[in-house]
C-alpha cells in the first residue's frame, strides 16, 4: 500500500517532467525549415527532404561526438567514451535497418551527430527505488524527483554537404515511467541512447523505404557486440536497476568538440 501512495503521490510531478524545448546548439549545419513537436516523452524539432531520402542507398555514419558547454563538462573521459560508444552503436544498430552502412568515400549521404546536453542521474536513493518498483506490478516504476538525468543530441543527414535532414531531440527522464534507476551517473543518457537513434533513423529514413533484413554472419556493427544482450534484462529484472554494459567504450578515445561545419 506505501508503494500505491507512493505512486499516486508522484503522478503530479511526472505530468510535469518535460525537457526543454530544443534550443540550437550550433552544430547543425542548418536549423532551417525545423519543426517542433513533443511527445509524451521527448521534445523534438525535425525535418526531412523526402525526395533526397529516397536517392540514399548507403549512409556513412561519423563518429558522435560532444558539444562544448557546461551541460556536457561534469563527466569523466570514461563516462564520455561510454555515452559516444552507446549512441554510436545504437545509432549503427538502427541505421543498418534501412540503409546498407559504408565508409563516406563510397556513401551517398553522411550522418553527424553531436551530444549538446547530458543531464547526471542521482544515484542516491537508486536501490530504494528499485526495492519500491518490485512491489508495483506491471512496467511502470518510480524514481526520486531529484536524481532525474537526461540527454539532449543532434543529428543530420547530408548529401553532398547537403542537409537533406536534421533533428533535434531531448528528453528527461520522469519520476513516473519506465526509466530505470541507476547507479551509474550516465544512467539515463544511455537508456535514451536507443529512442534518440530510433527517432534520428525515422527523421533521415524515406517513409517508403523496406527495412532491411540483417545478415548476422556480416553484421556491419559487429564492432559494438550482439544487437540484444539478455545478460542486461537478467540483470535488470534481478535487481530492477539498469546495469550499464560496456561496448569496448574503455578503449574508445574521447571525441574533441566538434569544428562547426
Amino acid at each position: 500500500m506505501r508503494a500505491i501512495g507512493l505512486t499516486l503521490m508522484l503522478l503530479p510531478l511526472a505530468a510535469c517532467a518535460t525537457p526543454p524545448a530544443p534550443q540550437p546548439s550550433g552544430f547543425l549545419s542548418s536549423y532551417e525549415g525545423l519543426q517542433a513537436s513533443q511527445s509524451s516523452r521527448a521534445v523534438i524539432a525535425q525535418r526531412s527532404d523526402a525526395k533526397a531520402l529516397k536517392g540514399v542507398a548507403k549512409v556513412a555514419i561519423a563518429d558522435p561526438v560532444f558539444a562544448s558547454g557546461p551541460d556536457n563538462a561534469w563527466m569523466t573521459d570514461a563516462e564520455r567514451a561510454a555515452l559516444l560508444r552507446e549512441i554510436a552503436a545504437q545509432l549503427c544498430f538502427k541505421m543498418s535497418e534501412r540503409y546498407e552502412i559504408a565508409p563516406e568515400t563510397s556513401a551517398d549521404a553522411v550522418m553527424r551527430t553531436s551530444v549538446t546536453r547530458a543531464i547526471a542521474t542521482g544515484r542516491m536513493g537508486a536501490a530504494g527505488a528499485a526495492a519500491v518498483n518490485a512491489m508495483i506490478p506491471g512496467p511502470i516504476g518510480v524514481r526520486a524527483p531529484d536524481a532525474l538525468g537526461g540527454l539532449s543530441a543532434e543529428a543530420e543527414m547530408k548529401v553532398k554537404d547537403r542537409q537533406v535532414a536534421a533533428l533535434i531531440w531531448n528528453r528527461d527522464a520522469q519520476a513516473l515511467g519506465t526509466d530505470d534507476p541507476s547507479l551509474s551517473r550516465i544512467g539515463d543518457a544511455l537508456q535514451f541512447a536507443k529512442p534518440f537513434a530510433a527517432a534520428a533513423v525515422k527523421t533521415m529514413t524515406s517513409p517508403k523505404a523496406a527495412k532491411r533484413t540483417i545478415d548476422h554472419e556480416a553484421d556491419p556493427c559487429a564492432q559494438f557486440g550482439p544487437r540484444t544482450r539478455p545478460v542486461d534484462w537478467l540483470a535488470k529484472t534481478a535487481t530492477g536497476l539498469y546495469m550499464p554494459s560496456s561496448r569496448g567504450a574503455d578503449d574508445a578515445a574521447p571525441a574533441a568538440p566538434p569544428a562547426k561545419p
